[in-house]
């Protein structure tokens, strides 16, 4: 295995961990935020937005800055948004 292969597993590891953590995080954070919430829904007209939506929000950007962090990352070291693809 060469050394840049050694290096994009290790990186890919890592950043697989850090997804879980964060996911896991966010889930947490948005449930406590929800069972906390002191304004409370006494309009009945006012529409309620689920958490599973806000959690899939909140997920969808950060990995959608991640994928575009490894895209500027990927061009500034190897001057290709995609390395290796012609």
């Amino acid at each position: 295995m060469s050394p840049l292969l050694g290096f994009l597993a290790v990186i890919v590891f890592f950043t697989a961990i850090l997804v879980a953590y964060l996911t896991k995080q966010f889930q947490n954070e948005n449930l406590n935020y929800l069972i906390s919430n002191p304004m409370t829904n006494s309009n009945p007209k006012v529409k309620t937005i689920e958490k599973e939506k806000v959690v899939a929000e909140t997920l969808n950007g950060r990995f959608a800055m991640l994928g575009l962090i490894a895209a500027v990352g990927a061009y500034l070291t190897t001057g290709q948004i995609i390395p290796g693809f012609v």
